[in-house]
């Protein structure tokens, strides 16, 4: 069996700096003044938080609540999840797969020929015509720990329910890692056969959504060369009965301008939520041709910052 070679994953580490909080968690139940449990208290998403001290009162199982001040910032860090990270690095086409028709072939083809299809990936509910993104972002950990405890109160009232309070942040450092898998991202399946249709085709559409997808990558560069080709059978590399399904495939050059496209979205990424925001200083590239998944956050002295060889192939026309 011939061995697949070739860039298998493009990772990527990411510094980012901010001020503040831009991803709440919400109101939180805590123990408040005099030993009474209060829900008054608004809690930043932290890793590995939670609001139980792991005391039990009683027989009836009541767990006592920690009080807003307990908190180590070191071993529950504030951070920003993922999901609120692709929701703003893909915030222009954010709401577009509502309004895409799987009926109409002219609907899902313009989601295919976009971010969207070839990036941030979707589902269609009512068909379930899908596309699995190839692109992994993990949560953005906070390194500085500038927490601190802020008590509130509504101007012109008294009474204490018009009080509050929030654990808030200062000046804050992130560090991510993320991943492009180049084998989710150079097929794009137009066959239910395996359950994992974009759309559903018959005719010619193939070449037509073949020819939408290619001539919107040439708009991401216009000085590379890329190709979508349609097929009716590609077949994963490697399968005993070589059983495909119709499909699109990207070339070196579809792949490239791609992969350069998203990591300038996330080089150019920042978030402002109210009173706080977050923006990416710093990324380190590795075009990972090896089998060691993410090695950048092992060695970052074993990675390659420049694409050393073309980008690997996983499926073929049979």
């Amino acid at each position: 069996m011939q061995k697949v070679t070739g860039i298998k994953s493009v990772d990527f580490k990411i510094k980012a700096l901010g001020h503040g909080v831009v991803n709440w968690n919400g109101p939180t139940t805590l123990t408040g003044d005099g030993g009474k449990t209060v829900d008054n208290h608004t809690l930043p998403k932290l890793r590995g938080y939670t609001n139980l001290t792991g005391k039990i009162k009683d027989e009836t199982g009541y767990k006592y609540k920690k009080e807003a001040t307990d908190i180590d910032f070191k071993k529950t860090p504030l951070y920003i999840s993922q999901n609120c990270i692709r929701h703003h690095l893909f915030r222009d086409q954010a709401f577009d797969i509502h309004y895409a028709n799987e009926k109409k072939i002219d609907d899902l083809t313009k989601v295919i020929a976009s971010i969207t299809g070839l990036v941030r990936g979707y589902v269609v509910p009512s068909s379930q015509c899908k596309r699995t993104s190839p692109l992994l972002m993990e949560d953005f950990v906070d390194q500085l720990g500038n927490g601190n405890f802020e008590q509130f109160g509504q101007a012109g009232a008294r009474d204490n329910s018009s009080f509050f309070s929030k654990t808030t942040f200062g000046d804050t450092q992130y560090e991510s890692y993320g991943s492009i898998s180049i084998e989710q991202l150079q097929f794009i399946s137009l066959d239910k056969k395996f359950d994992r249709a974009a759309m559903v085709i018959s005719g010619n559409q193939g070449e037509e959504v073949a020819t939408a997808v290619q001539a919107f990558i040439q708009s991401l560069n216009p000085d590379l060369n890329p190709t979508a080709t349609f097929h009716a059978n590609y077949v994963r590399n490697g399968t005993i009965f070589e059983e495909g399904e119709a499909g699109i495939l990207l070339n070196n050059d579809a792949i490239q301008a791609v992969v350069a496209y998203t990591l300038d979205q996330i080089k150019e990424l920042s978030i402002r939520q109210a009173k706080s925001y977050m923006y990416v200083d710093e990324i380190l590239v590795d075009y990972n041709h090896s089998h060691q998944m993410m090695r950048i956050k092992q060695d970052e002295g074993d990675i390659s910052p420049q694409p050393e060889s073309d980008y690997a192939v996983y499926f073929s026309a049979k």
